[in-house]
C-alpha cells in the first residue's frame, strides 16, 4: 500500500464513521493513528456523548472482530480474560476465553471497576497476550483497546492507576457538541426509537485485516529525521523539569509520540514528519501521563495549559 492509499483509507474511515457520529472527525483520526501505530485510546467525557457508538462504528468500518466489556464495580479479572474450567466428562481443564480475545475491544466505563480488575488489561495492552494459570495465550496482533471513562468528579468512579494510564497512547476529551452539531444529532436520531446501531445507520466496511496490515507496513516508510527526534525528546524532557509537575513523561512516551507522528504523517500522504504533527498529537499523548504538583493543584492549574506552555517554549525545528 502506498502512502497516498493510506491517506485515502483514512479519509474513507472518517467518512463512514461520520454517518453515525456527528462532528467527531478529530477523535476518529486519533483512533486511526492509534490503530496504525499499535496504540490504545482512552475517551473521557460525560454520558450520552456517543463514545460507545463511536467505537462501534470505527470497528464496523474496519471489519474488525469487535468485543465489548461493560465495566462495573463487581466485575472480576476472569470476566475479562477468561479462565480454565474443569470438564468433569474428560477430567481436563478447558480454557474459556473472555471477551479480550478480539481485535478491537471497547472497555466501556473502565473507571467504574476497582483497580484490581482494571489491571487485568495491563498485559493484554502491552504484550498483546494474556497469562492464565501460568500459560501465555497470544492475542491478535491488531488488538486495540478503545476505553471510555466518565470524569473523575462523577459518583461511582475509580481513578485509573498510573501504570494503566501509561498503556494508552492517547487520552482524548469528548465534549458536548456545539449547537449546530447538536441540532444535526437531534434531526438524525430524534426520529428513531431505541439505541442506534452502526449497521442500521449505513456505516460500511472500507477495510479488512489485510488492508490494515498493509497500512501499518506503509507507515514504516515515513522518515523520522534527527531534527524531529530532537524536538520530541526536548518536549518530553521539558515535562520532567517543569515546576508545576511532580511527574513528567517517560521515555516510553517519547517513543510513542514518534510512532504516532509517523502514522499521522502517513495519513496525510507524507513520508516525513513535520513539527506540526508532533504539536497536534502531544497534548492527547501527554495529558494522562503528567501529574500536577500539590501547589499547582491548589492553584487550580490545568495539565493542558501546562502542555500548551511547554509546546510554546520549546523551539521547533525549521
Amino acid at each position: 500500500m502506498t502512502l497516498e492509499e493510506v491517506r485515502q483509507l483514512g479519509a474513507a474511515i472518517d467518512e463512514q464513521v461520520a454517518k453515525a457520529v456527528v462532528d467527531q472527525s478529530a477523535i476518529v483520526r486519533f483512533m486511526t493513528i492509534a490503530l496504525f501505530s499499535a496504540g490504545h485510546v482512552l475517551l473521557e467525557g460525560p454520558p450520552g456523548t456517543a463514545k460507545t457508538l463511536l467505537a462501534q462504528s470505527f470497528a464496523r468500518t474496519l471489519g474488525l472482530d469487535f468485543g465489548r466489556i461493560q465495566f462495573t464495580p463487581d466485575l472480576m479479572p476472569g470476566d475479562i480474560i477468561g479462565s480454565n474450567l474443569f470438564n468433569f466428562q474428560t477430567s481436563t481443564f478447558n480454557l474459556t476465553r473472555g471477551p479480550v480475545f478480539c481485535e478491537l475491544l471497547l472497555a466501556d466505563e473502565i473507571n467504574r471497576t476497582p483497580p484490581k480488575t482494571q489491571a487485568a488489561l495491563l498485559e493484554a495492552m502491552q504484550e498483546r497476550a494474556i497469562t492464565i494459570d501460568g500459560k501465555t495465550e497470544p492475542l491478535s496482533n491488531r488488538f486495540t483497546v478503545i476505553a471510555t471513562q466518565n470524569p473523575i468528579e462523577q459518583q461511582g468512579v475509580y481513578p485509573l492507576p498510573e501504570a494503566q494510564l501509561d498503556r494508552f497512547l492517547f487520552k482524548v476529551s469528548v465534549d458536548y457538541p456545539g449547537i449546530e452539531a447538536e441540532r444535526a444529532i437531534v434531526a438524525q436520531y430524534g426520529v428513531r426509537t431505541g439505541t442506534p446501531r452502526a449497521e442500521d445507520i449505513g456505516v460500511e466496511k472500507v477495510a479488512d485485516h489485510a488492508a490494515i496490515t498493509a497500512a501499518v507496513d506503509a507507515v514504516s516508510a515515513v522518515t523520522l529525521k534527527e531534527t524531529a527526534i530532537d524536538y520530541i525528546v526536548d518536549l518530553i524532557r521539558a515535562t520532567r523539569n517543569h515546576p508545576d509537575l511532580s511527574s513528567g513523561a517517560s521515555p516510553r512516551a517519547a517513543s510513542a509520540l514518534a510512532s504516532a507522528a509517523r502514522a499521522a504523517a502517513a495519513l496525510e500522504g507524507r513520508d516525513y514528519v513535520l513539527p506540526d504533527d508532533v504539536k497536534r498529537l502531544a497534548p492527547a499523548l501527554m495529558r494522562h501521563r503528567l501529574i500536577l504538583s500539590p501547589a499547582a493543584e491548589i492553584d487550580g492549574r490545568r495539565v493542558d495549559d501546562i502542555i500548551a506552555g511547554i509546546i510554546d517554549s520549546v523551539e521547533a525545528p525549521r
